[in-house]
């Protein structure tokens, strides 16, 4: 018999739990009590304020009441001291008791004759509810003793402690604001098979409370950046999605096609051309946090849609750019998890201490031993990168045969914060040159667990230059290079308009919540990750 992976029972069990449930929901539409014309219900608290309250009031109340003292009785009399103390603390509070008006998912019950318990979830957390038949009437304790996990209720009451200590809700009234008809995973056991948690996100954040915990600190992260740049004088803007030359970064675009102007349009794969126009235009701080496209493949740290935040500093350079990247990454952090020490697959990494910083050929010379500096041609670079056995196609040139190592020697070691800095021109096509090195531009990848976390510049805003620069991209994507930027004449005319010496930087913002949540995979900080689609 085939079993049903969501639930760890056979389908056809499964089936007929479902047809149940159905004929649940029937009988009490035909009572005209169906739950699905229910519109709205009023909660005056979630779970755990409910629980923070009830103690501040218990301390409150029962403030200089000392423990029962049960040292030289026996066990029956012991038993019976702490019960009594028990009823008169349970009678101080029950005369001055806590109203409260909650509402959740049921994830668990037990029907015990005339009183039942039973669990209810919200975004908060859980507590216990209490339901007795001579308190909320005959028929819905009936009704409730018939209803199912899944189910979501709302419930009147009013907060007490139970004798085994437990913070929970006596119900006065229940409503039943939603019946579940499907069937939730067996409890012990969760939702595991992990394409279906991908799949059904809404059930593994109902069945795995750390998934739902990741969520919320993600949520956490983006505000608390927010936050940080709106402090700095930074302004928040939105630039578009839809765009005819897709640049900023080598990726290669989704395409579309535009009916109303029967024109082919890109998905962005960056957000900088947009946002340099801003700098242009006098906005001197801006940041956009925002989905961007790039059609390639899947794996644990990348997904074809994701999240990219880019910012712009006008009068600034790449330098400013890594004391603005530490001093949020550290705030970031200790905003979120109330620390700069954080860890990650069981490694620690250190926000709090100042972050390396290393040039590219220094980080070279000192992980793979070979000193660029040394490397007179693009033959001699060639020659080397034979004899370290690294591939390398036609087409590159001496700093993009650099890169090659640095990829190849350096990216693993990487694991505390590091900003490795001045990358060769041929890899950076928006980069000012460093003015002592012209082979070189002023350029940084920070680094973290031997993850490139964001790409910074010194933002070129010679429009000579960039006019140079794109045609050399023209020319990469005519041989073949689908990854390639394409000249950009409005962006062009913008830099010939006169944009100021600039810092930008982009960050994954994926790549960030999976170090501060420590997530394996990207999927795991997307609520719903691009997936093969089914049949």
């Amino acid at each position: 018999m085939a079993e049903n992976k969501q639930n760890n029972q056979p389908t056809q069990d499964i089936n007929q739990l479902k047809k149940v449930r159905r004929e649940k929901l029937a009988t009490l539409q035909e009572a005209g009590k169906d739950p699905f014309v229910i519109t709205k219900f009023d909660v005056t608290h979630h779970t755990d304020e409910v629980k923070a309250l009830y103690e501040e009031h218990e301390a409150e109340l029962l403030s200089g009441r000392a423990a029962v003292d049960t040292t030289g009785m026996d066990e029956e009399a012991a038993k019976q001291a702490v019960t009594e103390d028990y009823n008169e603390r349970r009678a101080i509070m029950d005369a001055q008791p806590i109203h409260v008006t909650i509402a959740g998912r049921m994830m668990f019950k037990r029907v015990m004759g005339k009183a039942s318990f039973c669990n209810v979830q919200d975004l908060k957390g859980k507590i216990q509810v209490y339901v007795a038949r001579d308190v909320i009437g005959e028929e819905p304790y009936a009704e409730f003793k018939k209803s199912d996990i899944g189910d979501i209720f709302g419930i009147k009451g009013w907060a007490f402690r139970t004798k085994t200590g437990e913070i929970s809700v006596h119900a006065d009234e229940l409503t039943l604001l939603s019946k579940s008809l499907q069937v939730l995973p067996e409890k012990f056991h969760g939702l595991t098979d992990m394409d279906l948690k991908y799949r059904q996100r809404y059930v593994d954040l109902i069945m795995n409370p750390d998934v739902k915990d990741t969520f919320v600190k993600r949520s956490k992260i983006i505000s608390a950046i927010r936050r940080f740049l709106d402090d700095k004088g930074f302004m928040e803007v939105e630039t578009p999605m839809l765009v005819a030359n897709a640049g900023g970064a080598a990726a290669r675009p989704f395409e579309t096609h535009f009916n109303a102007l029967d024109e082919d349009l890109r998905l962005r794969i960056s957000l900088e051309l947009y946002l340099k126009r801003l700098i242009v235009g006098g906005m001197e701080r801006v940041y956009e946090i925002g989905r961007v496209f790039r059609n390639e493949g899947l794996d644990t740290r990348h997904n074809p849609e994701f999240t990219l935040m880019e910012l712009y500093q006008a009068y600034t350079d790449y330098h400013g750019m890594m004391d603005l990247t530490e001093e949020m990454y550290r705030h970031v952090a200790q905003e979120v998890l109330g620390t700069t020490t954080i860890s990650y697959n069981g490694i620690e990494m250190d926000l709090g201490k100042p972050f390396e910083r290393i040039t590219m050929v220094d980080a070279v010379k000192k992980y793979a031993n070979v000193d660029w500096n040394e490397v007179a041609d693009l033959e001699a670079a060639r020659a080397l990168a034979k004899e370290h056995h690294i591939e390398f196609e036609d087409r590159h040139k001496k700093g993009d045969i650099l890169n090659l190592f640095f990829e190849t020697y350096v990216e693993e070691h990487l694991i505390q914060p590091t900003f490795v800095m001045d990358h060769p021109i041929e890899i950076s096509p928006l980069t000012k040159k460093k003015p002592e090195n012209p082979e070189y531009v002023e350029r940084f990848e920070f680094f973290m667990n031997g993850w490139e976390m964001a790409n910074a510049y010194s933002e070129l805003n010679d429009p000579i230059d960039q006019r140079e620069r794109f045609a050399a991209q023209d020319a990469l994507a005519a041989a073949g290079d689908e990854e390639a930027n394409h000249t950009d004449e409005d962006f062009l005319n913008a830099l010939e308009i006169g944009m100021p010496p600039t810092g930008g930087i982009g960050y994954g913002i994926d790549r960030m919540v999976m170090l501060l949540t420590d997530s394996a995979a990207i999927r795991d900080v997307l609520f719903f990750p691009t997936l093969k689609s089914l049949g």
